[in-house]
């Protein structure tokens, strides 16, 4: 996924700025339990969720 898709994924009124009132203490805090995660013996089980997650919401129609 390039940076415009990126981008795209985020414009979308139910992303995630949106949905943390674009706090960005809130948004860094998730991306470190992210990395906490993908350091933990969980790194599997979050890459596959994260992973299938992501290949739903592309194939969601942006509104």
């Amino acid at each position: 996924m390039n940076l415009r898709n990126i981008r795209a994924a985020l414009a979308r009124p139910d992303c995630i700025v949106d949905l943390t009132g674009d706090d960005r203490a809130t948004i860094q805090g998730a991306l470190l339990w992210m990395a906490d995660k993908l350091k933990s013996d969980q790194r599997e089980q979050a890459r596959a969720l994260w992973a299938a997650k992501g290949k739903r919401s592309r194939d969601r129609p942006l509104r």
